[in-house]
């Protein structure tokens, strides 16, 4: 498609890019035996060092994934029960990544880039940049919304 004939930038544009490239992430997790709420509360405690606070890594899954605090304390749980965390013995109010979850997290990334490599290949650099700055604004007007009760 051309610029030309590109539509304008709206929801629709912006949940058809997401939905599909979501079902493609999901097939990664999937033979993985991996949730995508899992996925991303891994990706978390990852990005933390690999080890993170209980309450912390639930307010960030939370902010994330816009749901309950109760969900994602059931994510928590599951990845647990999968030894995929664990409780930081030196600090039992934070979690941890196991070998196991770590390998996991490490495995769906290295496969979750490659798609991603492929559908943002030859997108010109500038192009990402001023798709990052846009959808990061709306992001934030959404999440000023949904504070303020909207």
């Amino acid at each position: 498609m051309s610029t030309t004939t590109a539509p304008r930038a709206n929801g629709r544009v912006l949940a058809l890019a997401h939905h599909a490239a979501r079902v493609l992430l999901e097939g990664v997790l999937t033979r993985h035996g991996v949730t995508f709420h899992q996925s991303v509360t891994l990706r978390a405690v990852a990005a933390a060092g690999g080890s993170i606070g209980r309450d912390e890594l639930v307010g960030d899954v939370t902010g994330s994934l816009k749901t309950d605090a109760s969900v994602v304390s059931g994510v928590i749980e599951e990845l647990t029960a999968a030894k995929a965390l664990e409780a930081d013995p030196a600090e039992p109010a934070r979690v941890r990544l196991t070998d196991t979850g770590r390998e996991l997290y490490e495995v769906t990334s290295a496969e979750s880039a490659e798609i991603s490599a492929r559908l943002y290949g030859g997108i010109p650099d500038e192009d990402l940049v001023t798709v990052g700055r846009v959808l990061t604004l709306i992001t934030e007007r959404a999440n000023a919304e949904l504070a303020a009760g909207a």
